[in-house]
This record gives C-alpha cells, structure tokens and sequence, in this order.
C-alpha cells in the first residue's frame, strides 16, 4: 500500500455494526464498556461506518477514540451514503434496532464523497481518516442500479479518494462491500489500497473468494480486511448468516462438524474461524463487531491462541474447507 503499514497490532480490530445496534440496542454506557475493553486488550484498528445505526455508531466510536492519541490507532468509516436528519419516528426502516433520527440516500459522486467525509469527521471529532472504504457500492445493496453508481464512483469517489491519499489527507482507500464483483470492478478502473471484504472469505464459505478474489488482490497489489469473518455471528452459534435470518442448506451440519473437530484438537470454532482468515496472506485484519464486552476479550484471547497443525489437515481431508485455501503454517 501506498503510505498505510497495517502493523501486527493492527491484525485484530473491532468493527461497529454491533455497536451501531444492529442486533440489539446497546446503550451509550455499553459501547464505551466494550471500545474501552477492545482498548485495554491492545487493539488498535477500529472501523466504522455513518450507516451503522444511522450514524450512532460513528458517533459513539468518536467519542471514544478523540480522548486518545490519534498516533496510537488506526481508525476506518466509509462513504456513499448522506444523511439528512427526520423527525423522531420517522426514520427509514433498517436492520438498526435503535437508530438515530436520519434518512438517508447513496450517492457516489465526487462532491458526496467530500461532504461524507466531512461530515463524518464532524461526527466523530476525529482530525483525520486513517481508511475510506467505498460502501456497499454492490447489488445486494444498490440492485439494478449498481452499473449507474459504479460509473458515478469511477468519476467521482474513486478520483477523489485516490486525490486525498496523494496529498496525505487519508492513508488509503477501497471498497467496503459484500461481494467480490465491486472489489474487481473498482481495482480495473482505479488503484485502490484495501479492501473490506465482508461475508466473502469465511472458515464456513471461502472458495469463490479463493478462485476469483485472492489472486486478483495479489496482483493488484491489493490487502483485504475481513468483515463478517464469523457469517455475522453464526459461526458462534447465533440464529443468523451474514446479517439475514436464512441459514444456507447444509451450514448447521458444516458449522457442527468443525465445532466438534477443533474440540477433538483442544481448540474452538472461534479460534479456528478468526485463524483461518488470518492465514491467507491477502488479509491483513479481521474486524469482528461485539455487543458484548466478553465476546471482545475471546476474540483477543483466539487471536494469540495456537492451533495443532493436524486439525486443518483434518478438515481438508473431511472436505470442510476448500484445498486451495491456505491454512495456518
């Protein structure tokens, strides 16, 4: 990358969407509770979006991180979306259990992406951006209209972007999305530096990613950052798969098998899944959200936990994760 060092410190971060209450409503007391935790565990990559709660979580992440020294982490939020404040009650209707009073709109342009970020500096107090993700600039997001954004992100958020790194304004910039199209598209039309991959690359669900994504990144001299590394929770044992109720046939039974062999190893699911993701040399972080603030000291504790050799040969031979993908040396 151009002028960001993602530094081994920077290997497990915390991501907001929990935070931002999309599965239950966390409290301000809460999310300080669990930011202060990710703190005094040692992470030091936080990342964020203004859609998460409708901007509660960036906000919620900003006065947290401006009492800090801005030197000690490296902090991401993302643009594409504006917000325009509504009357209570009048929200759009979201995933968020408890947003804040805003609509909002996408909108990819040049001068959008100036006001986003703008905007989100307000928000958080913040005097800089470390990472811009360009977000959910994708189908499950955008749908038919995903051709119509891009062209508008080629000549206006990508130019932009690519502009404030130059001038030191960001340390880098990518996409922030859900599938791998948008990551390709984007690094075949400007030079992007990393990428957030969410729900693509997973212990669970990973060969696409390993056939069409990894080699392409590696050539662009592209990092990933892994979003949704556990399926938004389903790897431990919550009753959803990459933020949607519906459970994809055959993933209970997949989920369970690894479950039962990384206990046979002296390990767990967790650790298995955050070691998996960290094993391919195209990631350089993982971000998983928490609302809770155990769930963080477990994923600190996965993260410098190790892991037998012998059980990813196991699940290579059980046929639970694809050949190609790369595993823990």
């Amino acid at each position: 990358m151009k002028e960001l060092s993602m530094q081994e410190q920077h290997e497990l971060g915390l991501g907001g969407v929990a935070i931002g209450t999309a599965f239950e409503n966390i409290t301000d007391e809460q999310a300080h509770n669990i930011l202060q935790e990710a703190w005094d565990l040692g992470i030091r990559y936080f990342d964020t979006s203004p859609w998460y709660g409708l901007t509660k979580s960036e906000r919620r992440f900003g006065e947290f991180l401006r009492t800090k020294d801005k030197s000690d982490f490296l902090f991401s939020t993302k643009v594409g979306r504006l917000f325009t404040k509504v009357a209570k009650g009048e929200e759009p209707l979201t995933m968020w259990e408890n947003p804040l009073s805003f609509d909002y709109y996408h909108d990819y342009s040049a001068d959008a992406t100036k006001r986003s970020i703008e905007d989100s500096l307000e928000r958080t107090g913040l005097d800089s951006i470390d990472i811009v993700y360009v977000h959910d600039l994708s189908e499950d997001q955008v749908g038919d209209r995903y051709d119509y954004h891009m062209d508008i992100a080629k000549k206006g958020a990508f130019k932009v972007l690519s502009d404030y790194r130059d001038q030191g304004i960001i340390k880098a910039w990518g996409m922030g999305v859900n599938k791998i199209r948008p990551i390709l598209d984007c690094m075949e039309a400007a030079d992007p530096d990393i990428c957030l991959s969410a729900t693509q690359y997973s212990i669970l669900e990973h060969e696409e990613a390993v056939d069409r994504l990894l080699p392409a990144v590696r050539k662009n001299g592209v990092k990933l950052v892994s979003g949704a590394g556990y399926n938004s929770g389903f790897i431990a044992g919550r009753d959803r798969y990459n933020y949607k109720p519906h459970i994809p046939k055959g993933m209970t039974e997949k989920r369970d098998k690894i479950k039962d062999i990384a206990k046979a190893n002296g390990t767990d699911i967790i650790t298995a899944a955050m070691h998996f993701v960290l094993a391919a040399d195209e990631f350089a972080a993982i971000i998983p959200g928490a609302s809770k603030t155990e769930q963080v000291a477990e994923n600190v504790k996965a993260w410098k936990s190790s892991i037998p050799s012998d059980f990813w040969k196991e699940l290579k031979a059980e046929g639970l994760i694809y050949e190609k993908a790369q595993t823990p040396s």
